[in-house]
């Protein structure tokens, strides 16, 4: 592979395997943006829910942001990090073998979660959803990759790291610690599984996790792409080395602390509330610095913004970069938190950050990738042009119908008259004030995705215009030993790869075991007069049919002490009150109302008629059906095997109660739906599984002694 000469060395580097993962990139992320656009529809009406149990929003949604950040993100990620690091490095990646493994298995595991999700096959932790086996394949090929990427660090013939590459370390050792940590469970059966975490523990837990895979999946490898290709395309050395050295190491130390700032006004203990949101606010430097570094890169260079859709593209990523990193930090703060958790605004945030940072930046590599690699012209600059037009119109019109949304639904739960009462006491009024908004998401997500139309004609006539070429060596010279005789030490650090990634580790370890540690201590937390009861074998049933369905990213069951949602909910959630939840259920957004007080709110029949068809009860309401779960039976067989794994994990059921789950179920069932055929409803339903999810939603709100119903 190498001939040696004594100036030089003539290295093949492997693009084939840069090659597919751009072309997944591309498949992915069709798969990715069509189902958003479908759940984008679904909210905006109804109907397009189709009544079809494996495209309801509720199991479409994970299958949307799983596409987006591990197939369509991921893909993009594992591209440009084989292609600069080669280069970076001056060799060939360590092994072909290994490139192909995680190739061809990281695939296989996208199409493994495209199957399962809908099917209803989900942990219901956000980002997190995917079950036990799909984890272990996670990790595996993971590992694979680690050992690739860092077997290639070991035989570079460039001893200094370049910053990129700094980014690259973080990303894979953190996503590592993040993954193992947050997808610990035991099995239940092949394809179902129970955290061994529960309540506060859960929570804290996966959201260090949820804001961490943004953080180290979403951002930092991309900034690694960023200060590699951004540089290429104006031709210009990165703005400030020493920038990109406080850039570095102050993002990955302080963004692990974040997590908790979703969870604010939670049952999560004030200290790590407070924690997570000093650190947040912190995050304004580092990353706007970041930003600042990359934008200043095209000093000398500004007029390729006239006449480069590749410097276009690169820009509006870098600025949405910048945006997003202002407003996390700003919707960390308490009293804006109080306003935007739940609503439609993190969504819009979300979508700012990931299709304006990380999509502009994946289509700008791309763009500037293929004609090198298939070693021709792209296809038409002026058709770049005219996608990135449609982009950013797509983004801009997306972002500001959420924030827009999101605000007005915020200003609607909170609002109260000058005599202390609700002045939208009925929920799903501010629903229907936003529908308009969800139109225009709709047709904004809709001009994104006729630009990346537009991106995929211009590759694909790209690709197949281009001659066939016989692969040719790149002349390197080896330089082994720079770093090591610099003065400066950090210029040191760069040139000891082990080192630097010790160090990583060590930094993002620190506030990591701070936070979680001690709430892993879970009965500390709970009050010694607070009697919790478990789920009975139906209702623990029912509530695994609920995580199925995905209602838990409509619903929250967390009512914070505002007084708002006191007056609506009633009295703020304990800690007690999901100790033994695995997984919690605290939710991250509300296209629904709260469910933790709903428990004999309302009949059976209601919530018969409510599952059936909403609008039998709520006129307006935008809820699919789930007309199946009438003609399902419930799988009580199961019952035995899941009580017993949640008394392993603490749950105390008896001996008793493990030996006669199926039975006792079978019994209540019974009772439900003899109870639901007085009130109306159909005869024969005690083996369905409409009666469990009824009994489920019947015991919110009702297992402490000091739960008060509302």
């Amino acid at each position: 592979m190498i001939e040696k000469n004594t100036n030089y060395e003539e290295i093949y580097y492997d693009d084939d395997i840069v090659k597919k993962f751009i072309l997944a990139t591309l498949v992915f992320a069709a798969v990715a943006f069509l189902a958003g656009l479908l759940a984008a529809l679904q909210l905006a009406y109804w109907p397009f829910n189709m009544n079809m149990e494996w495209l309801t929003f509720g199991r479409l949604r994970p299958l949307h942001t799983n596409a987006a950040i591990f197939a369509f993100a991921g893909n993009a990620i594992f591209a440009g990090i084989y292609h600069s690091s080669q280069r970076l490095l001056k060799t060939r990646m360590f092994s072909d073998t290994l490139s192909k493994i995680h190739f061809w298995g990281w695939q296989a595991i996208i199409v493994s979660a495209a199957i399962t999700l809908p099917l209803g096959y989900s942990q219901s932790k956000e980002y997190a959803e995917l079950e036990w086996p799909i984890d272990i394949a996670i990790t595996l090929i993971w590992v694979v990759f680690a050992v690739n990427f860092f077997g290639t660090l070991y035989r570079r013939r460039e001893k200094h790291m370049y910053v990129a590459l700094w980014f690259y370390i973080a990303t894979i050792v953190t996503v590592a610690v993040l993954h193992i940590v947050n997808a610990i469970s035991i099995p239940v059966s092949a394809l179902k599984s129970y955290p061994v975490y529960a309540g506060i523990q859960d929570a804290m837990v996966q959201w260090w996790y949820g804001h961490n895979a943004v953080a180290f999946f979403l951002t930092t490898p991309f900034l690694g792409l960023m200060y590699y290709y951004l540089p290429k395309a104006v031709n210009r050395p990165i703005y400030s080395y020493r920038l990109s050295i406080i850039h570095f190491w102050a993002l990955v130390f302080i963004y692990i602390w974040a997590g908790p700032h979703h969870l604010l006004y939670t049952s999560l203990p004030e200290w790590a509330q407070t924690l997570g949101m000093v650190f947040s606010l912190m995050l304004w430097a580092p990353s706007w610095g970041g930003m600042i570094n990359g934008l200043l890169t095209l000093r000398g260079a500004w007029h390729l913004l006239r006449t480069d859709p590749i410097v276009k593209f690169f820009v509006a990523a870098v600025t949405f970069y910048g945006m997003s990193t202002f407003e996390g930090p700003l919707l960390s703060i308490k009293s804006v938190s109080a306003l935007g958790h739940y609503t439609d605004w993190i969504i819009g945030h979300v979508h700012g950050g990931a299709l304006g940072w990380n999509g502009f930046l994946s289509f700008g590599m791309i763009y500037y990738l293929v004609p090198r690699l298939w070693n021709t012209k792209l296809h038409s600059v002026k058709l770049a042009e005219v996608h990135f037009w449609f982009g950013l119109l797509g983004v801009v019109g997306y972002y500001l119908s959420m924030v827009t949304a999101g605000i007005t639904q915020g200003m609607m739960w909170l609002a109260m008259d000058s005599s202390g009462k609700l002045v939208y006491p009925d929920f799903v009024e501010t629903v229907t004030r936003i529908v308009p908004l969800y139109w225009v998401r709709a047709f904004s997500g809709g001009l994104f995705i006729v630009g990346f139309v537009i991106m995929g004609y211009n590759i694909y006539k790209t690709i197949r215009d281009a001659k066939a070429s016989v692969p040719t060596p790149v002349k390197v010279t080896s330089n082994r030993n720079m770093a090591e005789t610099s003065k400066n030490p950090h210029r040191k650090l760069e040139g000891m790869a082990a080192t630097f990634s010790v160090l990583t580790l060590v930094a993002i370890l620190v506030g990591s075991v701070i936070e979680i540690y001690p709430t892993l201590s879970l009965h500390k937390y709970v009050p010694s007069n607070v009697q919790q009861v478990p789920y009975s074998q139906l209702e623990l049933a029912g509530r695994d049919l609920y995580i199925r369905e995905g209602c838990y990213v409509c619903h929250s069951q967390q009512i914070r002490p505002l007084a708002a949602e006191v007056l609506r909910y009633g009295n703020p959630s304990t800690v007690a009150e999901s100790m033994y939840d695995h997984p919690f259920q605290w939710g991250s957004k509300r296209t629904g109302p709260d469910l933790a007080r709903l428990g004999k709110k309302y009949p059976d029949l209601w919530h018969y008629r409510h599952m059936i068809d909403p609008r039998a009860v709520t006129p307006m309401s935008i809820m699919p059906a789930y007309p199946w779960l009438e003609r399902k039976k419930i799988d009580f067989v199961s019952l035995r095997k899941k009580t017993t794994v949640l008394r392993y994990l603490g749950v105390p059921y008896t001996d008793e109660q493990v030996a006669n789950a199926d039975i006792q179920a079978e019994k209540d069932a019974k009772a439900i739906a003899v109870e639901l055929e007085k009130q109306g409803a159909p005869a024969k339903l005690e083996d369905k599984e409409i009666v469990a999810i009824i009994a489920y939603l019947q015991s919110l709100g009702q297992k402490s002694q000091n739960a008060e119903q509302k």
